[in-house]
């Protein structure tokens, strides 16, 4: 079934909701936000006329990604927030305002139910799938902010090891925009890792929206974090960078107390 020009619904009752949350009680104070958590498509939309093996690629989201974040939200008891939706359907870490927010091509992946898609079409993704995500990381930061607790942004991604034919030699990477304060704590001490400085991405207010939405706008400390994507492509690799990147926040949480800054 393709509803792609069908205002009258997008999730039924046999869709689950757009936002996962874990550890909602947590006391760490990273916030983590995964935008392309997951590959789900709503029902009425089918599989967006492409094969099963498009909806597996990276185009479709970030491969590894969730087990990485679900295993490092347990180790920091940090709070999780994720949305279960293809970045397909809409990506929820672009403006809504921009081509790329319901793509009609990915890499060199031309998406044909996205293909003519209605503006009134286009908005029904964009209020039960991009808002409520982004309505419930907004919901998570105001109660800190009233109840006095602090709050530090960790996007988390991964990236393919191959864009367009060209070989990415970065493990990791730290992504940024105006803030730099949280992402050069990051991986300083790890000679074993290629990192990237705002590679293989940078963040700007054109090209994403978590950041400067939820982190600069709110001055928060803030980074993005892309981890290559063959290197977490299995349980054993999301559980071993999960653990890395908890010694690392746990340090850094020791850090920002002694400087007072959390």
């Amino acid at each position: 079934m393709d509803a792609s020009g069908d205002t009258s619904l997008l999730l039924d009752e046999s869709d689950v909701p757009p936002v996962l949350e874990l550890n909602a009680a947590g006391h760490s104070p990273f916030l983590l936000t995964c935008d392309h958590y997951g590959r789900l498509i709503p029902r009425m939309l089918g599989d967006l006329r492409l094969p099963e093996s498009e909806l597996t690629r990276h185009i479709a989201w970030d491969i590894g990604i969730a087990g990485v974040a679900e295993t490092l939200s347990k180790h920091l008891d940090a709070h999780l927030v994720a949305q279960r939706y293809s970045r397909l359907v809409i990506d929820c870490n672009r403006p809504p305002c921009v081509a790329s927010s319901i793509p009609i091509i990915s890499e060199a992946t031309t998406i044909p139910g996205n293909e003519g898609i209605s503006r009134d079409a286009a908005a029904l993704r964009r209020t039960q799938i991009f808002e409520p995500y982004h309505w419930r990381i907004d919901e998570v930061l105001d109660q800190r902010l009233a109840a006095g607790r602090p709050a530090v942004l960790v996007s988390l991604h991964s990236f393919t090891p191959v864009y367009a034919g060209i070989a990415r030699p970065w493990h990791v990477g730290t992504l940024y925009h105006r803030d730099t304060r949280l992402p050069l704590k990051l991986f300083r001490s790890q000679g074993d890792l290629v990192v990237g400085d705002n590679e293989p991405y940078a963040v700007s207010d054109e090209t994403d929206y978590t950041i400067p939405v939820h982190g600069e706008a709110r001055g928060l400390m803030n980074s993005g974090i892309e981890i290559r994507q063959d290197l977490i492509g299995d349980q054993a690799g999301q559980h071993q960078w999960a653990e890395r990147l908890a010694r690392i926040f746990t340090e850094i949480e020791a850090e920002l107390k002694a400087e007072m800054l959390i």
